[in-house]
């Protein structure tokens, strides 16, 4: 699957599962390990990892599996790594502590 399909499809998921603030950044020609960065978050531990949980899914239905997925347990902040494409999803806290899209910002 092509980054830029596969990272709509995993933000309409996300969408469809409540996620806010969702926002894709174009990382191209601006870091070497992702091509895209998929950022969105929950209001709980129990919808961040329900958001990652059903990206995962969907992707899986699609053969499309991640390298790894890190934070599952915790919830506070999943990462799922598809190596083109990145998807963060966080809590809303976290997602201000470490602002990702401020280090993108150019992007």
């Amino acid at each position: 699957m092509r980054p830029k399909n596969l990272a709509l499809r995993v933000a309409r998921t996300a969408l469809e599962k409540g996620a806010r603030s969702i926002q894709i950044l174009d990382l191209r020609g601006k870091a070497d390990y992702a091509d895209l960065l998929v950022l969105c978050s929950g209001s709980s531990t129990r919808q961040v990892g329900g958001i990652a949980d059903a990206g995962e899914k969907d992707l899986l239905k699609a053969k499309v599996r991640p390298a790894s997925v890190e934070g599952m347990a915790s919830a506070q902040w999943v990462l799922l790594d598809y190596i083109d494409v990145i998807v963060h999803v966080f809590l809303d806290d976290v997602r201000a502590y470490y602002d990702i899209e401020g280090l993108w910002m150019d992007a």
